[in-house]
């Protein structure tokens, strides 16, 4: 009688579990290098041994707030980072001061705008001062620039004796072209009247 050998048959490998374990590191791209995400945020370094910092506060001979300047490494470690004048230059940082700077300018736009009207406003007004003056015309004493801002003040608008313009004191009685500087480069000009005193004679 013939004996029957048992064999064990060994479980044949899945070529469809290699194709798919395969297409898995296909997909899953590249391994990960450590500190690529950190470097995203790494501070810019400048060339020939210098780095850039952005400014937090002005310094003196350096520059002023939200400037990008270039500075020795060991300047910046030992001053300006622990002082707290500058901070890393940063992509994340950069955009920050980017953004605060579009709305820098956004403000300066609206505030020259309202400069403009302010302006025009008092271009369209004509002052008047009265002062003591001999026959002749020439004043006792001056009209200078406090009076002249007052004058304007009272008419309403926000000026100071700093915004008033002229080479010295007025002397004479007459009729006065005053330029007067809002702020930026915008000026106006205003007419100024200096008449004499007005006094009541009595009747003899």
């Amino acid at each position: 009688m013939a004996k029957t050998q048992s064999k064990t048959s060994k479980p044949k490998s899945s070529g469809k579990a290699k194709g798919d374990g395969a297409k898995k590191a296909a997909t899953a791209g590249p391994p990960r290098q450590p500190g690529v995400e950190r470097r995203k945020n790494h501070p810019l370094r400048a060339k020939n041994g210098y780095m850039s910092v952005l400014l937090t506060h002005e310094v003196p001979f350096l520059g002023r707030p939200g400037e990008l300047v270039k500075v020795r490494p060991g300047f910046a470690r030992n001053y300006l980072l622990p002082q707290g004048f500058a901070t890393f230059a940063t992509p994340h940082n950069l955009r920050v001061v980017e953004k605060h700077r579009e709305r820098l300018r956004e403000l300066e736009e609206a505030r020259r705008a309202d400069l403009l009207n302010l302006a025009a406003q008092i271009a369209q007004r004509s002052l008047t001062i009265e002062a003591n003056a001999n026959e002749e015309g020439h004043l006792y004493g001056s009209v200078n620039a406090d009076q002249i801002a007052d004058s304007i003040k009272s008419e309403g608008f926000p000026i100071t004796t700093e915004n008033i313009r002229i080479d010295g004191p007025l002397k004479d009685l007459g009729l006065y072209t005053i330029k007067v500087h809002l702020g930026q480069d915008i000026f106006t000009e205003v007419k100024l009247w200096v008449v004499p005193t007005h006094t009541e004679e009595g009747t003899s």
